[in-house]
C-alpha cells in the first residue's frame, strides 16, 4: 500500500463582516514560486490587479476570496471588491496605494 502525506498550510480568515461582494476574475500564474510539492497556490487575501497578477500598489482591483491552484495555468477565482477585511490577517500588508485603489474595500 502506498500512502503520501501531504500537509496544506491554513490561514486565519480575514473577512471582518458576512458583508462584501464578490465578482469573478481570472488568477494569472505569472511570477507564482511554486511550493516544495511543485503546485502554484495564490493565497486567499493577495492583492490582484484587473488582469489577475499579485499587486500591493495603485493598480488593485480586489481581493482575492479564496487560495486558487494555478499550477496548470491561469484559473477562475472570486475577486472582493466590497466588504470590510482584518488587515493584520491578509498575507502581506496592503500599501496606501493599495489601500487607496481598494475604495470600496474597508481595513479594520
Amino acid at each position: 500500500m502506498y500512502v503520501k502525506t501531504i500537509n496544506f498550510d491554513n490561514q486565519p480568515e480575514f473577512l471582518a463582516s458576512e458583508k462584501y461582494v464578490n465578482f469573478t476574475t481570472t488568477v494569472s500564474n505569472e511570477g507564482i514560486t511554486p511550493d516544495e510539492l511543485g503546485r502554484k497556490i495564490v493565497p486567499a487575501g493577495s492583492i490582484l490587479d484587473v488582469n489577475g497578477n499579485i499587486v500591493n500598489d495603485g493598480t488593485a482591483a480586489g481581493i482575492l476570496f479564496t487560495s486558487i491552484d494555478v499550477t496548470y495555468g491561469p484559473q477562475p477565482g472570486a475577486l472582493m471588491f466590497e466588504g470590510y477585511v482584518l488587515e493584520q490577517r491578509l498575507p502581506v500588508a496592503p500599501s496606501e496605494e493599495a489601500k487607496t485603489a481598494l475604495k470600496e474595500i474597508k481595513f479594520r
